[in-house]
Formats: C-alpha cells, structure tokens, sequence
C-alpha cells in the first residue's frame, strides 16, 4: 500500500506519522513543496526575538529523524494536479520537471497562504523592497537577510493579531521601533475589548506605538523607505518606516483539491466530513486548507496548528482503513505579548447569540494564588455561558506571564468540551496549594460570579 501526504508542516507530517505508526509496511511519501519540513512556523516570531536560535531549532524533528520513521521526503517538489480516477498526483520539482506518482490513498495538507487584504501595491512590492508576510521559512530567511543588510531603525507591522503582536515583541527586541496598525477599534480582535486594551496597553508600554481604527489602502516605495496610506474613520493618514510587516490573515490553500472536485465551504476552505474524507474517492484533507468543525458552531474555518496536527493524524488512520473522528475544536488560542498572556476558548458573547444562544458575559478578577503568599496577580476573566441552561459558551483571559492563564484557559476548554455548566467548574477538583493557587481556583471564582448572576434566571426558566 502506497499512501502520498502532500504538505510538509503539521497535518501532513502527522498523518505520514500517524500511518507509519500504526502499519511499519506502509509506503509513505511526503511531498514537501520547500526544503524545511516539519518546521514549527508557530515558532518564528521567537526567532527574531532571539529567543530561539539557530534558526534549525524550529524543526519539530530533523529531516533524519522523518526519514528514520520510514517516510520517504520528495524536498522542494510541488504536487500540481490529482487523478482522481487513476490515483496518480502530478508533480514538478525544483528544475520544472514533472513526472506522476501512484497511490493508494492521497492526504491533502497544503495549509494556508498569507492574505493581502485588498491592500494597493503589495503586487509590486517585495521582500527587496522591504515588504514582507511571515509564514514560511522562506519568508523568515528573506526578513532576517533584510533586516541584517540595511539594519532597519522603524517597521510597521500591518494586523495586530497573534502573529503581529508576537512580531512586535520581535522587533523591539531588536531595537527596531514598531508602529502597529490595526483596522478594528481594539488589538487583538478575539478578545473582548476591554480585555484587549490591557494587551494593548502593555504594548504602548514597551514603546510599539498602536494606530487602531486604521484601514491600510496602499503600500509605496518613498526613496530607501516605504510609505502606507490609510484612513482613519475616514481621514486619510500615512506612516513611513524602513520596514512594513503584512500579517492581516491567512486563506485556505485550495488550489489543488478544488481542481480534483472538491467542495468549498466555510471560509471558502475546503469540505471534509469528521473523518476527514474530501468526497474524493480515496483522498483525504486535513490542516488549515480545510474546514474546522466546532463543538458549538459546527462546520467554520478555524486555521489552528493543534487542529491542524489532530486533523493530520485522524487523515493518517483512516487511510489505512481506519475509522478515527475528529471530535471538533472549540478554538482554543493563546498568545505572549512581553509579560502578558492572552488566551481564549469557546464562543464570545456576540458569536454565541448569532449561533443560537441566549448569552450572558460577566467579568470578574482573580489572583492567581492565595494573596498572602508573595507575588499574587490578578487575571481578569470573562466568562460566558447560555442563560438557558448555565452551560459554559466561552472565557477570556488575560494575565501577567507566570499567572498560568494559558493552563487555566485549559480548564476551561476542557470544561466545553465536556459540555459543562459554570456551576459544575465550581465542582471540578482542581490542586491548590498557596504558591500557586486558591482553595477556589480563578477558573471557579469566575464561575461562581458569573453563577451569582444568572443562576436564579436559570432555575426559574427551567422549572
């Protein structure tokens, strides 16, 4: 049996992996369309900071290690087009030579690509230029070659969601002075506001100067530096910088199952059932070109590297004739920006409603362990859940780093998945001790607030 995987990071790696685990005589090929597979892209923000180095640590496992599992690696080798009908992929190295490989079964795992957000002269602009996307080590080689040649003093880093904060933090690191630009009112756009402004003004603190309500038109070369137009509710501004950063986003990388007659769906990704069957005869898809099936939205787009990761290793058995579910997401996200940590699960207050529930958000603060043992934080928690029923729909939370907000947010999606209410948080059995936490967790005193507040409402609607 001859199973191809076509992608090299996390949902095609996986399932090469997730193959070669279960059945030692399988034939496992991965198509990697670069020379770097298996580099954690997650990853490369820190490589700027120079918190991680040299740039080989990225590598999730060394190409030796992938070759030692029983996977053959076809480097720098772009999968072109599928035969469905003869189960044969085309493929074209790097001296454009295309040749054909049979298979038994084809895992798709092409991923995303960066998006230009109908952005004017990104067309024409590039890395040499001193415009770049960050979401390759392509890309990361080509940023680090710029900023080592011409030694940059200022950059504007368009989008101020997860990567771009983390490339903020990068940038600073390296003296270089940021200006961050962002279309809503607030960072951090999956966060409520409130808890937003505590990550955005934590970046003002470490001196990114944060221009919010500012929609990007065009990008243009100025002599040695580059010039961004913009509008701010209607007005038209401009920044100048030697370096402009575009992370506005990603969309799913299509292409080649489209062409074989797959189906788009949300986020216009492509169309996989729970077992991850494309409709295909015999081709899975999995990863960030894919659809996410959430516990409580059901089908939507959700590019996740942990999704991407499960995805790949429930494509990896069921080619082999298994039978393994992916058992949904309930987006789980966590980000460090300097010494704060914002993270998130589940739904916020306005998705839950437009989804069909009846939402109640409360907020509340709590230390991350008993006040009396020395260095207590606060983290702010909001919390919310369906009035109907006290279940848990969703928390945010924002903390200093080693408050633990990434394992606490956990908690909570542990506590979705399970279908929880917030009164049953409150009977979970969580460790205590003062150094690191409370006879009630945060996780619980949020709970118990938001209880307080909707609970009667609860009880008399149900009786």
């Amino acid at each position: 049996m001859h199973i191809i995987a076509v992608g090299g990071s996390d949902a095609g790696i996986s399932a090469a992996l997730r193959a070669r685990e279960l059945d030692a005589d399988v034939d496992v090929t991965v198509v990697v369309a670069d020379s770097y597979p298996n580099y954690s892209i997650c990853g490369i923000p820190y490589y700027f900071s120079g918190d991680v180095s040299p740039w080989q640590s990225l590598a999730h496992r060394a190409h030796a290690d992938l070759e030692a599992t029983g996977m053959q690696l076809w480097l720098d080798t772009l999968a072109t087009r599928i035969d469905a009908a003869s189960r044969r992929l085309t493929v074209r190295d790097a001296a454009g030579t295309e040749s054909e490989i049979a298979y038994d079964e084809l895992i798709v795992g092409t991923g995303a690509l960066p998006s230009h957000a109908g952005i004017e002269g990104l067309d024409r602009l590039g890395p040499t230029d001193g415009v770049h996307v960050i979401h390759s080590m392509g890309d990361t080689f080509a940023l680090e070659r710029d900023l080592q040649e011409r030694q940059p003093r200022t950059a504007i880093i368009i989008g101020a969601g997860y990567v771009g904060l983390e490339m903020a933090e990068g940038f600073t690191a390296r003296g270089i002075a940021v200006t961050q630009l962002q279309r809503g009112a607030e960072v951090l756009s999956t966060l409520d506001p409130e808890l937003a402004s505590i990550v955005h003004d934590e970046l003002v603190t470490h001196g990114v100067a944060v221009r919010t309500r500012t929609i990007v038109r065009s990008v243009e070369r100025v002599g040695a530096g580059l010039r961004v137009h913009a509008t701010v509710d209607g007005e038209a501004v401009s920044h100048d910088a030697d370096v402009v950063l575009l992370v506005v986003g990603v969309r799913p990388s299509t292409a080649l199952l489209e062409q074989a007659g797959a189906r788009l769906g949300a986020g216009r990704a492509v169309v996989v059932d729970e077992h991850m069957r494309t409709g295909i005869p015999h081709v899975f898809g999995a990863g960030d070109g894919v659809i996410t099936h959430h516990r409580l939205l059901g089908e939507t787009y959700l590019p996740l590297g942990t999704t991407a990761h499960k995805q790949g290793r429930i494509a990896g058995e069921n080619a082999l004739g298994g039978s393994a579910r992916f058992a949904g997401s309930v987006g789980t996200q966590v980000v460090k920006v300097f010494d704060v940590v914002a993270a998130r699960t589940g739904l916020r207050d306005h998705e839950a409603a437009a989804a069909g529930f009846d939402p109640a958000t409360v907020a509340s603060v709590a230390d991350d362990h008993k006040r009396y043992y020395p260095g207590a934080q606060p983290i702010s928690i909001r919390l919310t859940g369906d009035r109907a029923t006290g279940r848990l729909l969703g928390a945010q939370l924002v903390g200093r780093l080693g408050t633990e907000t990434a394992k606490r947010v956990d908690t909570y999606a542990t506590a979705l998945y399970a279908g929880l209410s917030l009164a049953q948080i409150s009977e979970l059995d969580l460790a205590y001790t003062p150094p690191l936490g409370s006879p009630w967790d945060a996780v619980q005193v949020a709970a118990q607030a938001w209880d307080r507040q909707h609970a009667q409402t609860t009880i008399e609607e149900s009786a």
